[in-house]
Formats: structure tokens, C-alpha cells, sequence
């Protein structure tokens, strides 16, 4: 018996041992292969779709295809910003420290023909103007912080987008290899949270997907979007203006505080038409995006308050670099519904019990 017992001890440190080595060495790609779990199961009927209809069922070449498609979607938009980033903040920077150096310009003629504002507006314009306050002392420290932040941002694209290759070549495996795993899973949950781990499992790959399409598929959408209105206007820099939008569409109402003061910005340079195109195509279209097509994607009861998505944002960024940017507002989304259903469910029973004992909700007495 003490063989025995002695025996199951070393089988138990030698499987933890085992468990904590395999913890290790996948350590530093666990957040690709987060994303990758969460990119397959958002597209799995993409992938299903690509099987059946192009490639007969050939679940190599049906991943080979999605996956490529993935690549497409998330990976190339960023490897084409990332190596002229350095170049786009320098020339953004240079063009800020132009427009101070130089002073305002004059107020635009058709400036006070505007209702109500307009008059007071141009007043104060002029005011600025004639008093010859030099500002550049003043911005020229917060011009310098942001291009040192912005430059900073494009070393991490740089490894996020390592981090984003990494989880799509674990997306090929996991969309040839996906049935047999997904079954595994539920039947290891099933040891766990016994008859209800279907309902979780379905509960989570809803939520996964309407913050997939809603949050992040809108956010790229703002993106291009707004990549392709900063091109059709001439504003330098329209790769890296698209990619902080990127980032700006991630937070509720974000995109205005891009497109608005680059609109503006034309204004007041002279490129009247230009502003006035680019501040109709962000109204008209880039706005249009967040506002049909998030509300579509993400259903009242899946929405994530504005504090959740922010924080997911942030802290994801500060959880796993660039590839944060797609885990945190997923991954608190996810635990944000379960937790609503957990409390739902817990509250149910509760007032199940009370009802049957005769007592009075909590609270009522």
C-alpha cells in the first residue's frame, strides 16, 4: 500500500512538473495562440462555407485559403503602415511646427457668413492674430512627446505584427484540426460545469463573434475608410492618420477626434474643397460605419459599457502589446457576459428558494 501510494505522489510532481514545463515554453506565444482560438472560432463558418463550396471538403487547402484571408484582413493593412511610420510621424510633426512657426493664417473669408458662431469666431481668430502671442514655446514640448509616442507605437506594430503571423499559422492547424478539438474541449467543460457547459460554450462564441464583427470588423472598416478619404483629400501621412484611427474607432465616439481636426486642418490651410470633402466623408461615411454596423454585430444584451471597452483597449495593450488591442475588449467581453450569466442564474435560484421557504426577497423586508 505504501508502494503504492509512493508511486501516485511521483506520478502526481511528475505530471506537474510536466504541466508547469509546458506552461513555460508556450508562455511567451500564449497570447497568439488566445487570438488564434478566438480568429478561428469568430470565422469558423467562413471556413465551413470555403470547404464546402471551393475546395471539396479538403480541410488543408480550406485552411490554407482562410487563413490567407485572415492574413489579408489583419496583417497587411499593418505591415504596409508599419515600415513608413517613422517617415509619417516625422512629416506630421514637421507640418505642426510649420503651421506654428508661421503663425495662424488669416481667417477664411467665408468664415463669418456661418449662423450664430460664425461672427464670433472670425472675432476671436482675428484677435489671436493681431495679438502675436507665440505659442511655440508653449506646444513645442507636446509636439515632441506625441512624435516620441507615435514612433514608439510603430516599434511595437512591429512586434505585434510577429505576434499576428504567429497566431495565423496556429489558425491553419486549429481550422484543419478544429472539430476534433472543439469536442475535446466540450468534453472536458462538461467534467466541469456538467449539463450547462453547451449553453457557456454557445454563450461565449455568441459574444466572441458580435465583439470580433462589431468592435474590431468596424474598427478596421473606419480605418480603410478613413485611409482612403485622407488619400482622395492629399493629406501627407493618410497611412499613418488610418492607423490611429484604427486605434481611435476602438472607443466609442474616437474617430471624430482624427478626421475633424484634419478636415479643419485643411481649412485653415486654404484647401477649402479638400476640408470641406473630408469632413463630409467622415460625417457621411466613417461615422455611418460605427453607427450601423456595430449596433448590427452587437446585440443591447451583448454590448460592452464604454468603461469596459476602453479599459479592454488600454489594458490589453499593456497586457500583450500590439496583439492587446484585439485580445482585451474580447476577452472582457467574454467574461463580462459570463458573469451576467452567472449572476442571473445565481439571482434565479435564489428567488426560487425564497419563494418556496415563504421568505421575502432580499431587501424587502
Amino acid at each position: 500500500m505504501q508502494g503504492n501510494r509512493l508511486e501516485q505522489i511521483l506520478s502526481m510532481l511528475a505530471l506537474a512538473v510536466l504541466a508547469i514545463g509546458c506552461i513555460l515554453v508556450l508562455w511567451p506565444f500564449w497570447s497568439s495562440v488566445i487570438w488564434a482560438v478566438i480568429l478561428c472560432s469568430s470565422t469558423w463558418p467562413l471556413f465551413m462555407w470555403l470547404d464546402a463550396q471551393f475546395m471539396g471538403r479538403r480541410r488543408n487547402l480550406s485552411a490554407a485559403l482562410a487563413t490567407l484571408l485572415m492574413a489579408f484582413i489583419f496583417v497587411l493593412p499593418f505591415a504596409i503602415v508599419g515600415p513608413s511610420m517613422a517617415q509619417d510621424v516625422t512629416a506630421v510633426a514637421r507640418e505642426i511646427i510649420n503651421l506654428l512657426q508661421k503663425g495662424p493664417p488669416a481667417p477664411p473669408d467665408w468664415l463669418p457668413e456661418i449662423p450664430w458662431i460664425g461672427p464670433m469666431i472670425h472675432d476671436y481668430w482675428a484677435e489671436q492674430i493681431a495679438s502675436g502671442v507665440d505659442l511655440m514655446p508653449t506646444i513645442r514640448p507636446y509636439v515632441t512627446m506625441l512624435q516620441n509616442q507615435a514612433l514608439a507605437l510603430a516599434g511595437t506594430v512591429g512586434e505585434g505584427l510577429i505576434l499576428l503571423i504567429l497566431s495565423l499559422v496556429i489558425s491553419f492547424f486549429l481550422y484543419r484540426d478544429g472539430k476534433t478539438l472543439a469536442l475535446r474541449l466540450s468534453t472536458a467543460l462538461e467534467r466541469f460545469a456538467g449539463g450547462r457547459s453547451q449553453h457557456l460554450i454557445q454563450l461565449a462564441g455568441d459574444t466572441m463573434r458580435g465583439v470580433v464583427y462589431g468592435i474590431i470588423g468596424t474598427a478596421l472598416a473606419q480605418a480603410a475608410l478613413a485611409t482612403i478619404g485622407f488619400y482622395i483629400a492629399g493629406v501627407k501621412a493618410a497611412l499613418f492618420l488610418g492607423l490611429v484611427t484604427f486605434f481611435m474607432s476602438l472607443i466609442p465616439f474616437g474617430t471624430p477626434f482624427i478626421w475633424v481636426p484634419v478636415g479643419l486642418w485643411l481649412l485653415l490651410q486654404g484647401h477649402t474643397w479638400q476640408g470641406i470633402f473630408l469632413l463630409a466623408w467622415g460625417t457621411l461615411l466613417i461615422s455611418w460605419v460605427d453607427n450601423i454596423l456595430k449596433p448590427y454585430f452587437i446585440s443591447r444584451e451583448g454590448r460592452l459599457p464604454f468603461i469596459l471597452v476602453f479599459l479592454g483597449v488600454l489594458g490589453g495593450v499593456l497586457a500583450f502589446g500590439f496583439i492587446g488591442v484585439f485580445l482585451g475588449p474580447v476577452l472582457l467581453a467574454i467574461g463580462f457576459s459570463l458573469a451576467k450569466e452567472w449572476s442571473a442564474s445565481a439571482l434565479a435560484e435564489r428567488l426560487e428558494r425564497d419563494g418556496e421557504d415563504g421568505g421575502e426577497p432580499p431587501g424587502m423586508g
